[in-house]
């Protein structure tokens, strides 16, 4: 129970201290999922509100590809991205492979099926009685979906942390096409993984304290935005 106590103590050292290998892990997640849910939201939202709002041929099709992207464990995808990205690779000459872009591009392919499948469902379960009034007013259609934007906006905000809530926490993406390479493509998560396999247990447990705010601060916004929507 001592080293744990010792390992709590030693980890808020780390932090208030600015230790340079701390923080590199800190400031390439925030990095990496940043840029990844901006990209993200300006790919998922559109097409889920398109599967969610639009009754067109293939729409279900389209639906089943979104809910089982968003199924395909984060591991698998992380070895689909590296086959593409690898030197023997179609995308090989690209030489993104353990770089933080690499990361980036892993994130996406994660996030966009979430934000897609779950947005879709956030318009498609819009309550039909305000549904209706909304179509009472007889809006262009441009105007149309712009209402029903605003009037979602709050549940599409949950739609938007959760995923960046998911992407924030991989692990196994980012190991696989980051490298994890100190100072450089080492995130939080694959930070405590090395640490811990090394028994390192220090900064292990001061990126976990990390990584908990992080989830604190997205499930607390979630849950103040649920409030709103009511």
């Amino acid at each position: 129970m001592d080293f744990i106590i010792d390992g709590i103590f030693a980890a808020f050292r780390l932090l208030f201290s600015g230790d340079e290998q701390t923080f590199s892990a800190i400031k390439a997640t925030l990095y990496t999922s940043s840029i990844s849910i901006v990209l993200a939201l300006v790919v998922g939202f559109p097409l889920g509100f398109i599967l969610g709002f639009y009754k067109f041929k293939g729409a279900k099709f389209l639906r089943l590809l979104s809910d089982t992207a968003l199924a395909i464990p984060t591991v698998a995808i992380g070895l689909i991205l590296y086959a593409f990205i690898t030197r023997n690779g179609p995308f090989g000459s690209f030489g993104i492979l353990f770089t933080l872009k690499a990361i980036v591009i892993g994130q996406l392919m994660l996030a966009i099926p979430i934000i897609t499948s779950l947005s879709a469902s956030v318009v498609e379960n819009m309550d039909e009685k305000h549904y209706f009034s909304i179509l009472s007013y007889r809006l262009a259609p441009a105007k149309l979906a712009f209402v029903v934007i605003y009037e979602l906006r709050y549940s599409l905000m949950v739609v938007a942390a959760t995923a960046y809530g998911r992407i924030v926490a991989e692990v196994g993406v980012a190991m696989l096409v980051g490298g994890n390479i100190k100072y450089f493509t080492r995130t939080i998560t694959t930070a405590i993984s090395l640490e811990t396999s090394k028994g390192e247990f220090n900064m292990s447990i001061a990126l976990a304290l990390v990584l908990i705010f992080i989830a604190f601060a997205v499930n607390f916004l979630i849950h103040a935005l649920k409030r709103l929507d009511r």
